[in-house]
C-alpha cells in the first residue's frame, strides 16, 4: 500500500469509471484496475462493484475513499512544509475563482503577481462556491478568492476588497438619467438574478428582497454577461458588482447606477485551511490584490 494507490481509488471514485480514472493518473487502465484489487486484496474487504456500465463503491468502500482523502491532503501539507516555501512566492500555487469574479478580477492582478513574483507557477480554477470550498477542503486547492459566505467560514479568510454594487438598467429606462438610485425605489419591482449555485445570486437578492423587490423567475442567468445583455435587449434591471463594470457609466445600451441606502456590496476575501503552512504566500498574495484594486479604483 502506498500513496499512489489513493490516489488512484480516489481518482476512481469521482470518475466513476476505469479508464477516465486512468487517464486523470496518467497511467494505464489495467494498471489503475490491477493496483486497486490489490489494495483490496492487501484490505481484506471488497471496494466496489464491477459491471461493464458502471463502478458502485460499496459502504466500506465510500469510508475509505473519504479517508484517502483526507490522507491525500495531509501528504499535501506535509510537502509544502517541506518544500520550504512557506514564505517565498515561488514554485506553484492553485487558486480557485468564483465565475463573478475571475474574468474581471484576473486581468488585473495577474500582471501584478507576474511582474514581483516572475518564479511563481500560477494554476488558476474557475468553479461555482459549493465545488471550490469542497477542493480546498481535499487539497486539491492551495486557497480561494471570492465573495465570503457561510460556506467559507470554516477557513481562514484575509479581507481583500468591499466590493461594491451597482443597479444596472436599459438606457431607456426613467432611472437611466439619475446619478443614484436609493434602494428602496426597487419596492414592488422585478429584477434578473443568475441562476442556483452562485453565491451572487443570494447577496444580490438579498439586498433586493429587503429593498421590497422580487426575482423574475422566468430567466435565470448563466453569466453576468448573459445578466448584461438581458438589461440592454429591455428585458429588466439587475445588480452587477464593481469589478464588471466598465468605465462609462453608459455602455451598449446599458445605464449603470450607484445604489445608495444602502449601498449593495460583497466582502471579497482569500480563503484557505486553517493549518495550511503556506499562510504567509496567501497574506502576500492578498496584499498584492488589495493594493492593485485601490490602485485602479
Amino acid at each position: 500500500m502506498n500513496i499512489r494507490d489513493f490516489e488512484y481509488l480516489v481518482s476512481l471514485a469521482e470518475h466513476k469509471h476505469f479508464r477516465k480514472a486512468a487517464e486523470a493518473c496518467f497511467v494505464s487502465q489495467p494498471t489503475l484496475s490491477g493496483q486497486i484489487r490489490k489494495l483490496e486484496d492487501e484490505l481484506g474487504t471488497v471496494l466496489l462493484e464491477r459491471s461493464s456500465r458502471r463502478v458502485l463503491f460499496t459502504e466500506s468502500g465510500l469510508q475509505l475513499v473519504d479517508q484517502a482523502k483526507r490522507i491525500l491532503s495531509e501528504v499535501k501539507t506535509f510537502k509544502d512544509m517541506a518544500s520550504k516555501q512557506t514564505g517565498a512566492m515561488t514554485g506553484p500555487m492553485h487558486i480557485g475563482f468564483i465565475p463573478t469574479l475571475g474574468p474581471y478580477l484576473l486581468p488585473r492582478i495577474v500582471p501584478s503577481l507576474k511582474e514581483h513574483f516572475p518564479e511563481l507557477e500560477l494554476f488558476l480554477h474557475e468553479a461555482q462556491t459549493h465545488q471550490l470550498v469542497q477542493q480546498l477542503e481535499d487539497g486539491k486547492l492551495d486557497c480561494l478568492v471570492l465573495a465570503a459566505v457561510d460556506e467559507t467560514a470554516q477557513f481562514k479568510e484575509i479581507e481583500v476588497y468591499d466590493e461594491p454594487m451597482s443597479i444596472a438598467v436599459p438606457c431607456d429606462h426613467p432611472w437611466a438619467t439619475r446619478d443614484e438610485v436609493d434602494m428602496l425605489d426597487l419596492n414592488g419591482k422585478t429584477v434578473l438574478a443568475l441562476g442556483d449555485g452562485h453565491c451572487l445570486r443570494d447577496q444580490a437578492l438579498g439586498f433586493c428582497f429587503a429593498a421590497g423587490a422580487k426575482d423574475d423567475v422566468r430567466f435565470k442567468a448563466t453569466s453576468l454577461e448573459t445578466l448584461r445583455n438581458m438589461v440592454a435587449a429591455g428585458a429588466g434591471i439587475t445588480l452587477l458588482p464593481k469589478l464588471s463594470l466598465p468605465k462609462e457609466k453608459v455602455k451598449d445600451g446599458v445605464c449603470y447606477i450607484k445604489a445608495v441606502n444602502p449601498e449593495p456590496s460583497r466582502r471579497l476575501v482569500v480563503a484557505y485551511r486553517p493549518g495550511s503552512p503556506l499562510r504567509q504566500r496567501f497574506e502576500t498574495l492578498a496584499k498584492l490584490m488589495k493594493e492593485t484594486l485601490e490602485a485602479q479604483a
